[in-house]
């Protein structure tokens, strides 16, 4: 019985090998290739699939989806001389998984060395602040030689990046230095800029100010003129309205006559021309009034008249004082002498 049941045990074993063998599951966005007494019979795609076991055998799986492969860096030298270490990343796609197994030992080898000797070629052609300048265009052209050499390995390369472009020591410290002149001129620049600026908004307020300073004070002088304008019109109306004979007006001018000689200062008194015809409507005003005391009385009138002309007179002597005689007093006068 014992032997029986081992040989039983055996089978079971061999069947459940076979059934696994059989049965092939397939993830999605993967594919493999099955290979029969090792030469290439079908490509599995995703889902159940079945094979014969101990006869068809799974040589290799492939990842369908789109992979991203970054290099190390690369030395290149550009067209004048110079050394510069380049990182680049590729995205790429298998597309036919039997071109990718069977055309080529090692894609993924197969296109860093073909990245390496294109972007050499490539980049040999350019000066280096072309290069530093033009990643979309070494992209462009790298992409194109990488997509038409691996189109026959069933591989199409999507995009290629380049990650960074390292120039040498010595140049990266003269290109900071180049670029810390750039911005310390383009900061004097704007700060000129702005001074200017300052100073012609500056010229151009006061220039306001002074604009509207001349115009206020026009109007104010204007203002001030019609208003005084105004009141002497309105003194000439009330005049002519209050009827004022030439009696009332001669006294008014006789009373303003003390205040010319008001003040210290006033050596000197000049006697209007005016004088006589107001003392003479003031006499006639006043011509009723007789002779007080027997026609020997004091007469104002007179009085006056003859210190005006006496102060005249002395005025017209070349600098010798002139005497007005009063009725009670005698008033005296001093003039420069005339040139």
């Amino acid at each position: 019985m014992q032997p029986i049941i081992i040989v039983l045990i055996i089978l079971v074993v061999l069947v459940f090998i076979a059934l696994v063998k059989t049965i092939q599951v397939i993830p999605q966005a993967s594919a493999a290739i099955v290979e029969r007494f090792g030469r290439y019979t079908r490509t599995l795609n995703a889902g159940l699939n079945i094979v014969v076991p101990f006869i068809d055998s799974i040589r290799n799986r492939i990842d369908l989806r789109e992979q991203v492969v970054p290099f190390p860096p690369q030395p290149v030298i550009t067209q004048d001389n110079l050394v510069v270490n380049i990182d680049t990343v590729i995205y790429y796609q298998v597309t036919d998984a039997r071109a990718a197994t069977y055309e080529v030992a090692s894609y993924i080898q197969a296109i860093e060395q073909l990245t390496v000797t294109t972007l050499r070629n490539i980049i040999g052609g350019m000066d280096l602040e072309r290069t530093l300048t033009s990643r979309e265009e070494i992209n462009a052209a790298l992409r194109g030689v990488l997509d038409e050499a691996t189109g026959k390995w069933g591989i199409r390369v999507n995009r290629v990046e380049l990650k960074a472009i390292e120039p040498p020591t010595s140049i990266q410290d003269s290109m900071e230095k180049q670029m810390r002149a750039d911005r310390d001129k383009r900061a004097a620049i704007l700060q000129a800029e702005g001074v200017r600026q300052s100073e012609i908004l500056r010229a151009e307020g006061e220039k306001q100010s002074s604009i509207l300073r001349a115009e206020g004070e026009a109007k104010a002088a204007a203002l001030r003129a019609e208003g005084e304008a105004q009141a002497i019109r309105t003194v000439f109306e009330s005049i002519h309205a209050g009827d004022a004979d030439q009696k009332l007006l001669a006294y008014q001018y006789l009373q303003m006559l003390p205040k010319l000689a008001e003040g210290d200062a006033n050596k000197l008194w000049i006697v209007p021309s005016e004088i006589g015809d107001a003392l003479k409507g003031l006499s006639g005003a006043m011509g009723n009034f007789g002779p007080m005391g027997g026609g020997s009385g004091f007469n104002p009138l007179n009085s006056a008249k003859s210190g005006a002309n006496n102060g005249s007179n002395g005025a017209n002597g070349g600098g010798h004082t002139g005497n007005g005689n009063g009725a009670n007093g005698t008033e005296r006068r001093e003039q420069p002498p005339i040139d």
